[in-house]
């Protein structure tokens, strides 16, 4: 399930759950979800999974797993672990993506869609008749290189997108213009490192319409007007 509110998500992609729990141990109490990323995944395996839900028993916890294919059998394994969310990428075929949301729900979970290059507007109703209402507009470490900023059509379908009741997340070179185009729910998807962790994400305590976000130890803040 979902909140009305914005939440935050801190996105553990660290090569080891040692480095990883040094930053949870910092923010587990002032964020909404910690997120077991994509490469911590495949350093440690769905252990690592296991020990943040035992650590942290009230926090959301997404398995960033990116699934493509084999829906049924990971989606199983992934809850099984402990996991309160799951990803799947946009490409994957439709059965793929409704066994996930079956194996999700009949475990009181969730799904996130990460949008791909190609993605279209059919697939992804197709995807809300199922039930799943998360998407990920996710802008690449390596694309970031390209230059900063968010295309502006793009901001516009994000906006749309909020519009029609989707549960909207952004992640990667986060502005204030991207942040604005979320109209009620907004997760704010936190690459942080162990100096800044706990200073930057104190915003949440302060209001719920000022988020402050760290990239790679640079500290930030954008407020958004209520």
């Amino acid at each position: 399930m979902v909140s009305s509110r914005p939440m935050l998500q801190v996105a553990m992609d660290t090569l080891g759950l040692d480095s990883a729990l040094k930053v949870t141990r910092q923010v587990y109490d002032v964020v909404d979800i910690i997120e077991v990323g994509t490469i911590l995944c495949l350093a440690e395996g769905l252990g690592a999974v296991k020990t943040i839900k035992t650590l942290y028993p009230d926090n959301l916890v997404l398995a960033d797993v990116r699934v493509a294919e084999a829906g049924a059998l990971i989606s199983k394994m992934v809850f099984d672990a402990g996991a309160n969310w799951i990803s799947v990428l946009s490409s994957a075929a439709l059965p793929t993506i409704e066994t996930v949301a079956k194996e999700a729900f009949s475990k009181g979970g969730d799904v996130q869609i990460e949008l791909q290059e190609g993605w279209t507007m059919e697939k992804i109703n197709q995807c809300k008749a199922l039930g799943i209402t998360q998407v990920i507009f996710h802008k690449s470490r390596d694309s970031e290189k390209l230059g900063p900023g968010w295309d502006p059509a793009l901001l516009s379908v994000i906006k749309s997108m909020s519009d029609q009741g989707f549960k909207v997340s952004v992640t990667g070179n986060l502005t204030l213009e991207i942040l604005q185009c979320s109209k009620e729910f907004l997760f704010i998807l936190l690459w942080l490192v162990e100096r800044s962790a706990r200073r930057v994400i104190r915003a949440r305590q302060q209001s719920n319409s000022t988020l402050r976000f760290a990239k790679t130890g640079i500290r930030t803040e954008r407020k958004i007007n209520p």
